[in-house]
């Protein structure tokens, strides 16, 4: 009665998770104490993997925990890296539980790049590894029971939580062993045999009859439903279905027995009776059908004592009437069994490896986060930077401030030369056309590596197109197509940024053609420059005038403005504020993070004032412009105008604008180094992760190509035919036959199981039989067998031509006609036949005869001289 049905193991191949999460820590997170921990951590779980699945586990509690462990691991570490097809790959392949595989084709597994995969799988272990831990309990004493029910109840919640997650987990059709009709009857199993556990524990506590009875009908409804869950299906292995069957008997017939106990308590004895014969029936079905699953001798022993004294006394002094089974009152019902909730942690010894790296869905936020971020910073230095250029533009338009330091009219005027001198000592013309010349080299080496990251989808993709198209339907894994969309998106989104940044390098680069000849006037040296600027009438008329000193007093006031934008500029850039904090947060209280609502809110309290800062310094610039127009109006028309002093104006301005745009060049072309430098760390980012995919998915379609070639094996070559039975059935085991094993699918009357069925067992070979020559001779060859029909099916009719000398059938084994290798016909000591005279051989038209007998006292030529043994069946194949 103590048979309990434990699930095996799945089987995993070997991952090596260090390389990729390596690699991932590394491209992630700077070089320091934070990423050699994180690098330390894959480490250990490369190592938990590899002890809680790349070795047989002892049905203790201690590789359980191990298993949990790792499974706590798996969830804690879920939301923190990437695991997709097309970012993290890593493809983790499991084989069938249930599948015992073939000669040639090897067990069914699946490969998927999913973690979810892997932590059904692993839970599934976890839940079959409890199951065998409970069915190794010694259930005669408490603790054992305890424990059977604590893990029974764990198994029933982890299959059953499979089966409510692994079709979201996996996203395309599982194996039979973690489908959800698998995992759900599994799930029912478990709690059936918790409830049965509970019921051994009510019967040795001598608990009250009616508890006990209640118990058991519980635990039988249970094994009830089990049993009709897998009953049309060919999910579980062929042993379950009979013992499920048997289960629900014996349970059945437990609760009409302990009932019986408070029937006869409650002098009912008719009633008493009939439970009892309803108990013994049970007990019987089960001993006739699945004796050889489960041994109920020791309770049919007990009921039928029962039966027999309670028959006894009611006929001796009761006299009370049996009713109808189907007139009995109902056996009540009791649950004191539960499936154990799925909630990580389960392991009691947990601690995440990776307790300090915040989830990928905070990193993304975080990412998002920077990017909005830099755009406000940039939006609002760049508005800074316009309004001064606004500013240095119109300034340098009116000749201001040249036009008042060039009162003399033939020298230098003193910005003019601190403009010079500014552009020598940052490189002067070189420093610009080296910066010029390196920009071609970077755009071509950030082209280089998109294209050839674009280039190994596409061969990728190519391939799968071409296998895709060659298999059909069994080429059944993701297109590669539909894969790499996301990618692509991004290479078209990198290529994107590519073309603009050269439409820039050509804005830039024209700009530079346009103020060429005065950049390269204001690299040479003084008195150069000086020869180079026309000279005009002195207008020292103007020096002490009122306009000239109102004029410089503005010009000061735009200076001290600038001054304090780029003050403003620096406090813009060193703003910082954690986000993590926030997030963290907003995804532990609602599952979720709002990036766009959190960040926006977050960075107008940070900028909020700074952009007010910024407009009034841009009206303050408008008011000052304003003023200093008005003033140059004045002052333009108190000086004496001529050709020369035009002429000389006009080259004052353009060597100041040309000072501008240098210094506005050599910012653009260095911001243009640096953002190809970036660009290109980007660019080995996504190289890598193109290289990473590709190869994970030529591991995934090399590991699919060989499934592919082991299931065209097993397929049949020809269509299936009949063979006869003589060269079909194996010779069976020398212990004699197998049993044919007893299932409840279909039970049949004794002539209905002498139809030919599809797969007979055939029986043991039978002793040389007691051969007389008298029977060889009345005895045609070619008679049908005697005895009872043949289980198995009938050989095809026999060729035309004859195929070698017909056996005779013996009798009790029709079908197989065997001879055994050393047996002999003729009398030559063999059997005991000494006064027996020697008979030709009857020979059978269309075959050879057998050779004349050998002269007295000689062997016959050809036949060994040993003893009958047993040998294989003629014909040897």
């Amino acid at each position: 009665m103590a048979t309990f049905i434990s699930v095996p193991l799945k089987k995993s191949s070997e991952v090596d998770l260090m390389k990729p999460l390596s690699k991932f820590v590394t491209t992630t997170y700077p070089a320091g104490e934070e990423q050699g921990e994180y690098i330390r951590a894959v480490e250990e779980l490369n190592k938990l993997r590899r002890n809680a699945l790349g070795r047989p586990l002892d049905k203790h509690e201690s590789c359980l925990e191990i298993l949990l462990r790792y499974y706590d691991q798996l969830c804690a570490v879920e939301p923190k890296f990437p695991f997709s097809e097309n970012q993290l790959c890593l493809t983790f392949t499991w084989k069938d539980a249930f599948d015992k595989g073939s000669l040639f084709g090897g067990s069914v597994k699946l490969a998927l790049a999913s973690l979810g995969y892997e932590k059904t799988c692993v839970l599934f272990n976890a839940a079959a590894l409890a199951s065998q831990i409970a069915s190794e309990q010694n259930l005669d004493n408490d603790e054992g029971l305890k424990a059977a029910a604590k893990y029974y109840q764990l198994a029933s919640g982890a299959f059953g939580h499979i089966k409510d997650t692994v079709l979201s987990a996996l996203n395309r059709e599982p194996t039979m062993d973690i489908s959800p009709e698998t995992v759900g009857t599994l799930s029912l199993i478990m709690l059936a045999q918790a409830q049965e556990v509970f019921f051994l524990k009510a019967t040795s506590d001598k608990m009250k009859d009616a508890v006990i009875a209640k118990l058991a009908n519980q635990a039988a409804d249970f094994y009830g439903d089990a049993f009709k869950q897998c009953q049309y299906k060919d999910n579980l292995p062929k042993e379950v279905l009979p013992v499920l069957a048997a289960k629900h008997c014996i349970m059945q017939a437990n609760a009409e027995l302990h009932q019986s106990i408070l029937a006869k308590q409650k002098k009912r004895f008719g009633e008493e009776i009939a439970r009892l014969q309803h108990a013994a029936e049970l007990v019987k079905t089960v001993a006739s059908r699945y004796d050889e699953y489960v041994s109920v001798k020791d309770l049919s022993e007990k009921i039928n004592r029962a039966l027999t004294a309670a028959k006894k006394d009611n006929d001796f002094i009761y006299h009370d009437r049996v009713p109808e089974v189907k007139d009995l009152e109902h056996i009540g019902k009791a649950t004191l069994v539960k499936a154990t909730a799925i909630t990580p942690p389960l392991s009691q010894k947990f601690t995440d490896l990776f307790e300090k790296m915040v989830p990928t869905a905070v990193q993304q936020s975080m990412s998002i986060y920077s990017q909005r971020k830099a755009e406000t910073v940039n939006r609002l230095v760049g508005t800074m930077r316009e309004a001064t250029n606004l500013c240095n533009g119109v300034l340098a338009s009116l000749n201001l401030p040249a036009a008042l330091e060039d009162l003399s009219g033939d020298s230098i005027p003193q910005s003019i030369a601190e403009k010079a001198r500014a552009i020598v000592q940052l490189g002067g013309l070189q420093s610009i056309e080296q910066l010029i010349k390196d920009l071609p080299e970077l755009l071509t080496r950030n082209r280089e590596i998109l294209d050839e990251s674009l280039k190994m989808l596409d061969n990728e993709e190519t391939t799968d197109n071409e296998l895709r198209t060659k298999f059909n339907q069994r080429w059944n894994r993701t297109p590669s197509g539909d894969l790499y969309k996301p990618l692509r998106a991004e290479g078209a989104n990198l290529s994107n940024i590519l073309d603009k940044a050269v439409q820039a390098d050509q804005v830039v680069r024209d700009r530079y053609n346009t103020h060429c000849d005065m950049i390269t006037l204001l690299c040479k040296p003084e008195n150069e420059l000086n020869a180079a600027i026309p000279s005009a009438n002195p207008t020292k008329t103007l020096q002490g005038s009122e306009i000239v000193n109102v004029l410089r007093s503005q010009l000061v006031q735009l200076d001290e403005m600038k001054k304090e934008r780029e003050t403003l500029e620096g406090e813009i850039k060193a703003v910082t504020f954690d986000m993590s904090t926030t997030f963290l947060t907003a995804l532990a209280q609602d599952g979720a993070i709002n990036e766009e609502q959190l960040s926006l809110s977050q960075l107008d309290q940070l900028y909020g004032a700074y952009n007010q800062r910024v407009q009034a310094t841009i009206r303050t610039q408008e008011e000052l412009l304003g003023q200093v127009q008005t003033s140059h109006q004045e002052f333009s028309s108190l000086k004496q105008s001529n050709t020369e002093a035009n002429q000389r104006e006009e080259v004052l301005k353009k060597l100041a604008s040309a000072h501008d745009s240098y210094v506005e060049i050599s910012n653009n072309l260095r911001e243009g180094t640096k953002f190809y430098n970036d660009l290109t760390e980007i660019l080995l980012k996504f190289q890598n992760k193109c290289s990473d995919i590709v190869f994970a998915r030529k591991t995934e379609r090399d590991e699919l190509l060989k499934d592919l070639q082991q299931s065209i094996a097993r397929e049949p070559s020809a269509p299936s035919f009949n063979i006869p039975a003589y060269q079909s059935n194996p010779a069976p085991p020398a212990g004699g036959p197998t049993p044919a094993p007893r299932t409840v699918f279909n039970p049949q009357p004794q002539q209905a199981q002498q139809q030919p069925q599809a797969k007979p067992m055939p029986p043991a070979r039978p002793p040389p039989p007691s051969f007389t020559p008298q029977a060889a001779s009345t005895i045609p060859t070619n008679a049908p067998a005697t005895g009872p029909p043949s289980s198995n099916p009938p050989p095809l009719a026999p060729p035309s031509q004859a195929q070698g000398p017909p056996y005779p059938s013996y009798q009790g084994y029709p079908g197989y006609f065997q001879m055994p290798m050393g047996y002999n016909p003729y009398a030559y000591g063999q059997y005991n036949m000494p006064n027996m005279p020697y008979m030709q051989y009857q020979q059978t038209p269309g075959q050879g005869g057998y050779p004349a007998p050998p002269p007295a006292g000689q062997p016959y030529p050809g036949y060994p001289q040993q003893p009958p043994q047993q040998q294989p069946y003629y014909p040897q194949q």
